[in-house]
């Protein structure tokens, strides 16, 4: 695990901003560092250690040195691989995973992502060609931002690395901006900066000669599988998942797990407890408010598998994280649940540098609640003509000033019903609906953004989906989009700033293609959720945990804005530094204060609003530096 940094020119490129790159991700490999120089090239990269602790530093090259990459991640099937290029006759320097890459790269070309099973952003020049690739896992685990002018491109993991060879370029890009207060992260290709952008997960791009190129080369395949067992299917998705999380134990680092006390962390951890000889090393995160608290379920768990259980619980104090995170993040991100999530991997990274996840499960699997409701919505059949009746009085409801919080509820299932099926999840998606984000901006805002429609991404992928049903559907559009750009970024993050690697076996792409194509029945049924795999537990958790409500890694939020934060929030909202950005109307930032302290929940708005200031504060209102000195929780041992 690691982090990556480079440039390619027509010209000559400057060794020294490579390095200045990689300073700037030194967090994310505290274990050592390595570059290259070449005519029209410079790499670098930061070493996380995890296999081949001795021998596994990067670059690494082909024989001839004629290929060299840079690689973060890790490659499950790097053995195989590896056995194979041997048996072809290619010569290896080292006992670890990137180097499969450059011989992959000679027998393969850019068709080499293809062969590889993990976890990865990585960038691989060939010097004979002129030719850079650089290339995202199939979901987007691991990230990869990139600015190209001129002839040149520069690349990095984080965004903050880019930004440390161009501080003047840190101006915010007023279309991404309004992404971000739809889905409460920036959607990739965009970047919150102008002139950056992300890769898109399971895309290539290549360089040569001052030209981009990027295309796609993997998206889940969603053909519909015959199941007429289903002890069976349960019996197979047993099998992946006890393969797919064997894989990601291979290390030589201590090793553990992330255990919330959902279905999908706790599969994860009775797999593990299944594979080791010795007690699975577990961590969790509570709260003192019982309606976000999932310890006790945690603990359920840990009794039954013997673990060494690890917890911390989560108040209003460790809200302290927040400039931390606006650094950490690069980038305004609204999930709330950052804040947990930094606090469980900090936690972890004390006593192991690997912890497993239940990532993907939900996506995989169906087991968001919006599934059922989504379902159940389909059921009420609007007339195509009374559709934007409906939008037209939903919008004037919700947008009142004078209207309560029934009414605003109320003018929320009138548009949702006035919406077809991509439309209307992305209101149910949504931190600001259209007609909010109008009444925020300010009018120069206004005129940046006019004819830009964040609901059209969602459009997109629901026109491209090949996924059979609605249920399916709604799995693939999250594939395409929430996982990549919130869940994903959030756990890459938040370990990574802790110099910890997460795992999650629920993303490994045979198990993600085994359930995509299973029948939408097998996930959503009759109004319950994750049905299949829920079957497939159940000999391994205890009942209480399957039927249970599904409770989701909250926050408190909605009371701390009202106590705790109340003064924050005003103040961070409402001085004159936030006034004078120009975004925003002071009055309708007020008018959402003061509603939520009335009684209505105004949070997700409040808080995707906080975090776009607290990050424009720490990112481009000040010069970049490290991130603010956060002493660690305490850590309590739960025997």
């Amino acid at each position: 695990m690691c982090g990556i940094a480079g440039m390619v020119s027509t010209e000559s490129p400057d060794p020294a901003a490579v390095r200045e790159m990689c300073d700037a991700l030194a967090h994310r490999g505290p274990d050592g560092e390595g570059f290259h120089t070449g005519d029209h090239v410079a790499l670098g990269m930061r070493r996380l250690a995890v296999i081949d602790v001795v021998g596994g530093d990067q670059p690494v090259f082909n024989e001839d040195r004629s290929v060299v990459a840079v690689f973060n991640g890790e490659i499950y099937n790097y053995p195989e691989l590896r056995r194979d290029l041997l048996s072809r006759g290619h010569t290896f320097r080292t006992g670890g995973d990137s180097e499969c890459l450059v011989h992959l790269y000679e027998e393969h070309g850019a068709d080499l992502v293809r062969h590889l099973r993990g976890m990865f952003a990585f960038a691989l020049w060939d010097a004979t060609a002129g030719r850079l690739l650089l290339a995202r896992d199939r979901v987007g685990k691991k990230p990869l931002y990139y600015r190209d002018t001129h002839g040149s491109l520069s690349f990095a993991s984080e965004l903050k690395a880019l930004s440390a060879i161009a501080p003047d370029g840190r101006e915010v890009d007023p279309v991404a901006l309004h992404h971000y207060l739809t889905y409460q992260y920036v959607p990739a290709p965009w970047s919150i900066l102008q002139g950056v952008r992300k890769l898109p997960p399971g895309s290539l791009l290549t360089w040569q000669d001052g030209r981009t190129q990027i295309r796609r080369w993997w998206t889940l395949d969603f053909s519909p599988l015959a199941v007429t067992d289903e002890r069976e299917a349960a019996e197979r998705t047993r099998e992946l998942l006890l393969e797919a999380t064997r894989i990601r134990m291979v290390a030589e680092r201590p090793l553990g797990a992330f255990l919330s006390g959902g279905i999908d962390s706790s599969a994860v951890v009775a797999a593990m407890a299944r594979l080791s000889p010795e007690p699975v090393k577990t961590f969790s995160v509570g709260f003192d408010d019982a309606r976000f608290d999932e310890r006790s379920h945690a603990r359920a768990v840990a009794r039954q598998y013997g673990t060494d259980h690890h917890e911390f619980v989560v108040g209003a104090s460790a809200l302290d994280v927040l400039p931390t995170l606006a650094w950490c993040f690069d980038e305004p991100f609204a999930d709330s649940s950052a804040i947990p999530s930094f606090y469980v991997a900090q936690l972890s990274r004390r006593q192991v540098t690997v912890a497993l996840n239940g990532d993907g499960g939900d996506e995989a699997f169906g087991g968001y609640t919006r599934y059922v409701q989504m379902g159940r919505m389909e059921r009420f059949r609007v007339h195509p003509a009374a559709r934007a009746a409906l939008r037209r009085l939903g919008g004037a409801l919700m947008t009142s000033g004078s209207a309560g919080a029934h009414r605003r509820r109320a003018g929320l299932v009138l548009t949702l019903l006035g919406e077809n099926a991509p439309r209307r999840y992305a209101r149910m998606m949504s931190y600001f609906a259209p007609e909010q984000k109008r009444a925020l901006y300010t009018e120069e805002l206004r005129e940046r953004t006019a004819g830009v429609d964040s609901y059209a991404l969602l459009d997109e992928i629901f026109r491209d989906s090949r996924a059979v049903g609605p249920a399916n559907r709604l799995m693939d559009v999250d594939v395409n989009s929430y996982l990549p750009g919130d869940l994903l970024v959030k756990v890459d993050i938040t370990t990574m700033a802790n110099s910890l690697e997460a795992r999650s076996p629920f993303l490994d792409h045979r198990l993600m293609e085994w359930a995509a194509r299973l029948p939408a029945e097998l996930k959503v049924r009759r109004g319950t959720t994750k049905y299949l795999l829920k079957k497939a537990m159940q000999d391994w958790l205890p009942p209480e945990l399957l039927h249970r409500p599904k409770q989701g890694f909250g926050v408190p939020l909605a009371h701390w804005l009202r106590t705790d934060l109340r003064d924050v929030a005003w103040d961070v909202l409402t001085d004159r530094t936030a006034r004078s950005r120009g975004f925003f109307r002071p009055e309708a930032v007020r008018r959402l204060l003061d509603e939520h302290q009335a009684g209505e929940n105004r949070t997700r708005q409040l808080w995707a609003l906080m975090q776009f200031e607290l990050w424009h504060r720490r990112f481009v209102d000040q010069p970049l530096s490290g991130p603010p000195v956060l002493s660690g929780p305490p850590l309590r041992h739960i025997g």
